[in-house]
């Protein structure tokens, strides 16, 4: 986790709450989409608690304590796609930085998402010898952690992949964002594309 006092968590806002998530929303909209940008903060969204780890402070860095999905409800029934920033709010109106993938995890489980799609910079989860692993149930996922095969990185990923299939979701799918048109690849193609995890 990284290290977020006061003013860096004001940056994290600026930037994640602000410039991202807005050109994020400015992209979906400029495509015939109609976007709307929010951070955890917005109706209550993403309510937080400091996240404690061993051998000291890291500051505002949190982790989900609740999601209240009416706002996105909302939007949803009018029509609007939600780009949600992952900053979440303490009981005292303080800001959290909150880990993304940990976000939309929790987010697909209130929402009863059929599918949470993680983006990332490698083609999915690979065996030791480079190969794309797909079609994996919890229990192979679980193997696979025990055995060194998922390690690094890749833990916080399957962690909420796995969190996501195990609270109602009914796949979480990790694909490689810098390829040309991933998501569509996904959803539209009967192979698809990455890791599938399945519950």
């Amino acid at each position: 986790m990284r290290v977020t006092d006061a003013e860096t968590m004001d940056v994290v806002e600026m930037m994640l709450g602000g410039l991202v998530n807005k050109a994020v929303v400015n992209a979906i909209n400029q495509q015939g989409g109609r976007a709307v940008g929010l951070t955890g903060k917005d109706g209550g969204l993403i309510r937080a608690k400091k996240m404690t780890v061993p051998g000291g402070d890291i500051g505002q860095v949190g982790e989900v304590e609740a999601i209240d999905p009416r706002v996105v409800d909302h939007l949803e029934a009018g029509g609007f796609i939600p780009v949600i920033a992952p900053v979440g709010v303490g009981a005292a109106g303080e800001a959290y930085n909150i880990n993304a993938d940990l976000v939309a995890g929790k987010l697909a489980s209130v929402l009863k998402a059929e599918k949470l799609m993680l983006l990332t910079n490698v083609s999915g989860l690979q065996d030791k010898q480079g190969k794309v692993l797909t079609g994996l149930t919890v229990a192979q996922v679980n193997a696979l952690i025990a055995d060194g095969t998922i390690y690094g990185g890749m833990l916080p990923k399957i962690a909420c992949a796995l969190d996501a299939v195990q609270s109602g979701v009914k796949s979480s799918v990790i694909i490689d964002g810098r390829l040309d048109h991933a998501v569509l690849l996904e959803l539209f193609t009967n192979e698809g594309i990455g890791t599938l995890i399945r519950a």
